[in-house]
């Protein structure tokens, strides 16, 4: 089963390695693939460049190997949608290997709305992370495909190559992308929110605004 958990990673911390390491865990997979969206479609500028998040994000699993970055995204033009890259992926998988995305409910939320939403799911399972919010409106078209295609347990993804939806409730760190970026800004270290090969290199590069005396 190819497992793909996608996002900006602007920069990648410890509460995205460590959901990332849960998902390994929780879905019976050996690895899986850490995808930084080019031009993400719902969000503004980016604080780094797609070169140096993608850069970041390999420093931070440097070391371990049950993670591993997909930059097929950064490699093609335009906006990044979920569909092209899930098929993309499906054309070189083949129709039988199971293949998971990893989504926030959060994001799920907005799901009808995405570009092409109904192919995602004739493509791919996808794996919805609980996160702190409002409940998904019962109405709506998401909680329709939780009530539709919802499954209970991880070894359902084995057997199916797609359609499948699975929620998880993990463990997850109240750590920010945006949050951190704010306190760099500040002048305020960030040391143990993420990987100390990213904060240096965070430095190194001037990201994000000032990088405190004796932080690094």
């Amino acid at each position: 089963m190819h497992v793909i958990y996608g996002g900006t990673f602007d920069p990648i911390h410890h509460g995205h390695l460590r959901l990332a390491i849960e998902l390994k865990d929780r879905l019976g997979v050996s690895e899986v693939s850490l995808v930084p969206s080019h031009i993400p479609p719902h969000r503004g500028d980016t604080g780094a460049t797609s070169a140096q998040r993608l850069h970041m994000l390999r420093l931070a699993v440097a070391e371990e190997s049950g993670l591993v970055v997909d930059d097929r995204e950064l490699r093609r033009e335009g906006a990044s949608y979920t569909a092209d890259t899930l098929r993309q992926l499906r054309s070189q998988l083949g129709i039988h290997e199971p293949l998971v995305m990893v989504v926030g409910t959060d994001a799920f939320a907005g799901f009808d709305r995405w570009r092409e939403w109904e192919s995602i799911v004739q493509l791919a399972h996808v794996v919805v992370v609980r996160r702190p919010g409002p409940p998904l409106d019962p109405q709506g078209v998401p909680a329709k495909l939780l009530r539709e295609r919802g499954v209970g347990e991880s070894q359902a993804l084995h057997r199916s190559p797609w359609g499948y939806v699975l929620e998880l409730d993990p463990p997850l760190l109240d750590i920010s992308a945006t949050a951190i970026r704010e306190r760099i800004g500040e002048g305020r270290s960030v040391r143990y929110l993420l990987p100390d090969s990213v904060w240096r290199e965070i430095c190194r590069l001037g990201l994000y605004g000032a990088c405190p005396d004796g932080n690094v």
